[in-house]
């Protein structure tokens, strides 16, 4: 079963497009009206229709045919299908571009993925959105729910993997760039409490969030809001988060472009 499957009927109540994160991926996909572009790991589709407004012709796949569903049930301007990164449904040079956001920490394995992700692009970018394990480590949520942050630090892959397996893949170039989450932001995925510590005390919001849904014991959320709650009221909340400031940014995009060299 689709990992995604046992959270995808409240997937939407609090999961939704950030403005400013899409119009991040758009700038670097360099959208154009006449092109083709991938999603991979697209979930209900939020971020893939937010982009599809800046124009080209979209495709979105994920392995959860739930969240398929439900992307279906929203729009049929993007072309849903539900398919493994690791075997895309799709002939060579499909694409001009490729996305992915918060979704390569389930594919089986990095390398089999991008290979794939290689193979249906023509020359041009794919784009990811994701976060590393010392990034995730260093958030202040660890105070109040170690065990599960530590597991899903574990399954994040490291900076090093992502450009290693991309380098295998055959991406000749790979920026990356770190990110830190506004103030305001509209997508509660996992950091979304860093200036609203409030909001995970919420069960509706830490359910749309794989840390809380997959990987935390029930003792520990229990626990874990108990003292939180304790700490907001308390104003003690405020030096928690203080402690566990960084300049490594709480998110990355990486940037890895395909470019196919014309002989003379």
């Amino acid at each position: 079963m689709a990992i995604y499957e046992q959270i995808g009927k409240s997937y939407d109540l609090t999961r939704r497009a950030d403005p400013e994160i899409a119009a991040r991926l758009a700038v670097r996909l360099q959208i154009k009206s006449d092109s083709s572009y991938l999603d991979v790991g697209c979930g209900t589709g939020n971020y893939t229709l937010a982009l599809a407004k800046n124009g080209g012709i979209w495709h979105g796949v994920d392995q959860s045919k739930q969240m398929i569903d439900a992307a279906t049930n929203k729009s049929n301007i993007v072309a849903w299908q539900v398919a493994e990164a690791e075997a895309l449904p799709y002939a060579d040079k499909s694409f001009s571009g490729v996305l992915c956001t918060l979704a390569i920490h389930h594919f089986v394995a990095l390398t089999p993925a991008f290979r794939e992700i290689y193979r249906v692009l023509a020359a041009g970018r794919f784009v990811l959105f994701t976060s590393t394990p010392e990034q995730m480590s260093k958030y202040w949520l660890v105070e109040y729910f170690p065990e599960a942050i530590h597991k899903s630090a574990e399954q994040m892959p490291s900076l090093e993997k992502v450009r290693y397996a991309l380098n295998e893949a055959g991406f000749n170039s790979v920026n990356i760039e770190p990110y830190s989450i506004s103030e305001n932001l509209q997508d509660l995925f996992l950091y979304s409490g860093k200036y609203r510590p409030e909001i995970y005390l919420d069960e509706k919001i830490r359910s749309g969030i794989s840390t809380f849904a997959l990987l935390a014991l029930p003792e520990e959320i229990t626990a874990g809001c108990q003292r939180l709650a304790a700490d907001i009221n308390t104003g003690r909340i405020t030096d928690i988060v203080n402690k566990y400031e960084n300049n490594h940014g709480d998110y990355l995009f990486v940037i890895a472009e395909k470019i196919n060299h014309k002989l003379a």
